[in-house]
């Protein structure tokens, strides 16, 4: 059995003396593992570092085996990441996200989605809100997707600004005055407006992870007994300690 494809680096175990075994989410053979010979070496750590994207050669004598990679690298993002402490938790969150997803299955469109949410992290406001996408992306590759294009109560298609905790769906802001304070809030970015350029603020990226947050753990986390991830708290937090310094005069 023999395969290439593109991958992106989710994690890395040492194995043995000088031997590695490398996750990966690859574009068209899914969450895969395999075993990279010298992968704990000096040569190929630079490679072998979560975010990163590589080509990757996979070959097993069976299907079913853990089989072993060929790795080349692609973009080295880790490097930049590195540098600042929201990127570091942003990437080790959404690998922790992929992870969710079963193994040596194709999500082409999360591979994609996950490869230009990797590129975007300069900007921090930026990174946050294709986080949360990625995060609402996730639920639906996973069998519970949000409806945020219609009103739940009225089928509306303008003025959403409200999410029902009950159904996930959006709620129109005339439709729901008479319950707003017991309805999730939806940002702008996830409106079907978009919000513009600018169509975010500070109170909408913490509605954003709200939102996403409580139906991951309903829906993903806590059924498999898990919780949210300390890097995920820990990107939070170092979204809202940057927002607030850069906020004052």
């Amino acid at each position: 059995m023999e395969w290439t494809d593109e991958g992106i680096v989710l994690g890395v175990r040492r194995h043995g003396e000088s031997s590695a075994i490398v996750e990966l989410l690859t574009r068209g053979h899914g969450r895969h593992l395999g075993l990279v010979r010298g992968g704990a070496g000096k040569r190929m750590r630079p490679v072998l570092q979560p975010g990163n994207s590589v080509r990757a050669v996979w070959r097993a004598r069976l299907d079913e085996h853990l089989g072993y990679y060929v790795i080349e690298g692609l973009r080295l993002r880790a490097a930049t990441v590195l540098a600042s402490s929201h990127a570091v938790y942003g990437v080790t969150h959404l690998a922790s996200l992929a992870r969710l997803l079963p193994e040596r299955d194709p999500h082409e469109d999360i591979y994609e989605m996950l490869d230009r949410t990797l590129d975007d992290f300069d900007d921090i406001g930026e990174a946050a809100v294709h986080l949360v996408k990625f995060e609402l992306a996730m639920l639906a590759e996973l069998g519970f997707g949000l409806d945020l294009e219609n009103c739940a109560a009225s089928g509306e298609t303008s003025d959403l600004i409200y999410v029902s905790p009950k159904s996930g769906g959006a709620v129109s802001r005339a439709a729901g005055a008479p319950w707003r304070d017991r309805l999730l809030r939806l940002p702008a970015f996830l409106r079907p407006s978009g919000g513009g350029s600018n169509g975010w603020s500070d109170q909408d990226l913490q509605d954003g992870f709200r939102l996403t947050g409580m139906f991951l753990l309903r829906h993903v986390l806590e059924p498999r007994g898990q919780g949210h991830s300390d890097a995920r708290d820990g990107f939070i937090n170092a979204v809202t300690k940057y927002r607030a310094k850069v906020a004052v005069p």
